[in-house]
């Protein structure tokens, strides 16, 4: 019986530390996209460690703006991306097409915070380093 209890501990302890490194993988966190005053457009800039890591970002817009965003920087030919943007609501907005997706085009937009989800695009040859995307709101 108190094998059982000792090994019901570990497996609680083991299950508890799992948990605990999920919340806390890097890339999981959303960085705030704040534009300058007067600004309509930011660069955000990032690194990614493979095919499994993501970088997300939250934008805030105002109903019926247009969002757009576009890959830039030197990196863009050879560290290629795919960005995934969600709305409020969670729903994926934008249309994908056959390329890595690397510029977005959103509107009209809903009042709220979009998720803009970036990864390397699995089209193209795996690469490890940084990127670079241009976000603008209009």
């Amino acid at each position: 019986m108190r094998s059982s209890i000792n090994t019901l501990r570990k497996v609680t302890a083991g299950m508890v530390m799992i948990a605990a490194l999920t919340v806390l993988v890097p890339g999981q966190e959303r960085t705030r996209i704040r534009f300058s005053r007067g600004s309509y457009s930011a660069t955000v800039s990032g690194s990614l460690n493979g095919f499994e890591q993501k970088r997300s970002y939250l934008l805030r817009v105002r109903k019926g703006q247009t969002i757009r965003t576009e890959q830039t920087g030197r990196y863009s030919d050879s560290h290629l991306i795919t960005i995934y943007i969600s709305d409020p609501n969670g729903e994926g907005v934008g249309d994908s097409d056959a390329s890595c997706n690397e510029r977005r085009e959103i509107s009209p937009t809903v009042a709220g915070d979009y998720l803009i989800t970036v990864v390397e695009c699995q089209k193209a040859d795996p690469w490890k380093g940084r990127f670079t995307f241009r976000v603008s709101v209009r």
